[in-house]
């Protein structure tokens, strides 16, 4: 059996600073939220119990995608966290379906949180000021996801490919920045639509948009 969905396990994991060329103060950041191996083992028969060959991993700390959310969310890292592998060899619908498969853990007081960015085109992003206005096909991107998520509607979501304008130019594939969203909205289960908490734009090409599903 192929083991694709992992789940960390360690109840004090690492800070993970993966990524290159970024300031000095963003690598003495840690962030020394707790694990929870109990809830870890739970999220695990969740999935396998739905059809997923999910299984621990240990000695994992947790990467950028978790820390850099969570350091705002909750600054005193004082809430346990897990991470749940992203597949992206697998297409969005998966994703979709595997947030379906975790929904049943938000009545036991579990936050599910996807990270990333809407859009994310890093190949834009040279010569850009931090304040420089939306590029025309990442505000059109912007735009159709926050009127996507608000009407609830997960098909053309799973099918962003086909449906969002210039995907491929926001998030080429495989869209790391994009299926987290998914995981999320999927979790969502019987109130799939979305509330916008935030949006803006960074250096025209990156949107900050945040988004809840209660």
């Amino acid at each position: 059996m192929c083991i694709r969905d992992r789940v960390t396990t360690d109840p004090y994991p690492d800070t993970i600073h993966d990524f290159s060329g970024f300031p000095r103060a963003l690598y003495d950041i840690r962030y020394p939220a707790p694990g929870d191996p109990d809830l870890a083992q739970h999220v695990i028969a969740s999935l396998q119990k739905a059809g997923y060959n999910a299984a621990p991993l240990e000695n994992r700390g947790l990467d950028h995608g978790v820390w850099v959310p969570l350091h705002h969310i909750f600054p005193q890292a004082d809430i346990p966290v897990i991470q749940l592998s992203l597949q992206t060899t697998e297409p969005p619908a998966y994703h979709l379906a595997l947030g379906q498969a975790l929904a049943p853990l938000r009545d036991q007081d579990v936050l599910v949180v996807g990270s990333g960015g809407a859009p994310h085109d890093l190949s834009g992003l040279a010569g850009n000021r931090k304040d420089a206005p939306p590029r025309d096909y990442a505000a059109a991107f912007d735009q159709w996801l926050a009127d996507t998520v608000a009407t609830g509607a997960l098909d053309p979501l799973a099918d962003y490919q086909m449906h969002a304008p210039q995907a491929d130019r926001n998030h080429p594939y495989p869209a790391e920045h994009f299926l987290p969203l998914l995981v999320a909205a999927g979790a969502a289960a019987e109130n799939p639509a979305g509330i916008c908490l935030f949006r803006q734009f960074a250096y025209g090409v990156l949107s900050l948009a945040t988004y809840r599903w209660d």
